[in-house]
């Protein structure tokens, strides 16, 4: 008996299974990603990133940093937590109404939590009951709002605020996801390490800033020259065992320049529908200056 036929209808669908499975699936779940709404401000993101950025991109898959950092923040889930903003006038009510929502709390830490405002009265809450705690809150004359917080071992490590999404990834191409975890996830290393500079000396030599890094340094990414008329604003400021000699100086290469911009460039912080988080209130300018002028 002649099986050739089943053979082939047999391995004809195997593939076609693996395809709809790996590309077209795929494809549909994500290829037709278009630009969201930040919550609740309504921004567009993401944003193309700049063109140096861009550049960026293409050094950091050249020099094989994805073999060694993830772009991909994880996450367990999220709980919510009940703040006071505003306490009201009926501080009876207030009180009353604290003991009731938090039945552990004593009549005297609840009073406390009275007397100011901005503080959490309650964490860890699913949302149906921080929506009953801020009924009962409300219903005591309080202004009281719930933050949305996301919870999961990479966020407790601070390498991010939210789990990382495709939109993200948007106008980046190609991604570079990473799986390997040698060195910390950089989705989000733009918020935490903001400044040109600090990833250019990292670059240069990662134990100048990151204490026992087992990065190695990318000094081909830089070059030494002779100083001219003055030194250059871009050279590095090393310590004295590692400047070069009088009359020259250590400064970044173009590849260099790129990469450090496209690692600034890297934030995934905004609050989205499909990654939803409450972002802290900015702070009022006369805040700050109350602030600033108390510290001097």
């Amino acid at each position: 008996m002649n099986h050739g036929p089943l053979i082939f209808l047999a391995g004809f669908f195997a593939l076609a299974t693996s395809w709809f499975g790996f590309v077209l699936t795929p494809q549909m779940q994500v290829g037709q990603l278009q630009q969201t709404n930040t919550v609740p401000s309504g921004a567009t993101y993401p944003v193309a990133r700049a063109g140096l950025a861009r550049q960026g991109l293409e050094v950091y898959r050249a020099n094989g940093c994805v073999y060694c950092h993830s772009q991909q923040i994880g996450q367990s889930g999220t709980f919510c937590e009940v703040v006071l903003n505003e306490p009201g006038t009926n501080q009876v009510a207030l009180l009353k109404a604290l003991l009731q929502v938090s039945p552990g709390l004593t009549p005297a830490s609840a009073g406390e939590m009275a007397a100011g405002s901005g503080k959490t009265v309650l964490k860890g809450l699913t949302r149906e009951a921080a929506e009953a705690a801020l009924k009962t809150l409300s219903g005591a004359g309080a202004k009281a709002s719930i933050s949305i917080v996301p919870f999961g071992p990479d966020l407790a490590r601070g390498w991010g605020k939210r789990r990382t999404v495709a939109e993200d990834f948007l106008f980046d191409y190609p991604v570079m996801l990473g799986s390997i975890r040698i060195g910390p996830d950089l989705a989000n290393i733009g918020v935490r390490q903001p400044d040109l500079n600090w990833h250019l000396l990292h670059l240069y030599l990662p134990t100048l800033q990151v204490k026992g890094s087992s990065m190695p340094p990318y000094r081909f990414l830089f070059e030494k020259r002779r100083i001219e008329r003055r030194q250059s604003s871009e050279a590095l400021v090393l310590p004295a065992n590692l400047a070069p000699e009088p009359g020259y100086e250590i400064v970044p290469k173009p590849e260099a320049r790129a990469l450090a911009a496209y690692l600034t460039s890297l934030r995934a912080e905004a609050p989205l529908y499909v990654a939803p988080l409450t972002a802290p209130a900015p702070v009022a300018a006369t805040t700050k200056a109350a602030a600033t002028a108390s510290a001097k």
